[in-house]
């Protein structure tokens, strides 16, 4: 009975949260059960004094313990620059604006477009380099 509660304290000790239970990337709730599970059959192993049982599931119960808070590695792509200079049909087709656009309809279109596409709010750094850089082209042109 005591190794059952030793084994169900050092679950504890290595699960126990720093912040919320199950809150914030990369908790992993089938690698803590594993643990708890692991534990407890190395508690009832060492019960019955099955020492060599009992060593292999308490190194297991801490590997899956170690599993449950690791973090997932999140893969960043490099969102490639955009060309050097885009050309001036290429800038107003980004931006969707005629050949005879004023100055005033396409920052209108350029803000329209980027309040959509900003990484800030869901789109992508890329989509955002293109429309910067569509802006300056037309803005350039008139300037």
């Amino acid at each position: 009975m005591i190794y059952l509660l030793l084994g169900m304290a050092a679950v504890a000790f290595l699960l126990w949260p720093r912040r919320p239970v199950l809150k914030g990337e990369g908790w992993r709730v089938g690698a803590g059960v594993a643990a708890v599970v692991a534990f407890a059959g190395a508690g009832y192993a060492g019960v019955r004094q099955a020492w060599e049982v009992a060593a292999v599931l308490a190194v297991l119960g801490l590997w899956s313990a170690t599993e449950a808070r690791r973090r997932p590695t999140i893969k960043r792509v490099a969102t490639p620059a955009p060309k050097a200079e885009l050309s001036l049909s290429e800038a107003r087709a980004i931006l969707g604006v005629g050949p005879d656009a004023t100055l005033a309809d396409v920052k209108a279109a350029y803000n329209r477009l980027i309040q959509m596409a900003h990484p800030d709010k869901g789109g992508t750094e890329g989509l955002a380099a293109q429309l910067n850089a569509a802006r300056d082209r037309l803005i350039k042109r008139r300037g």
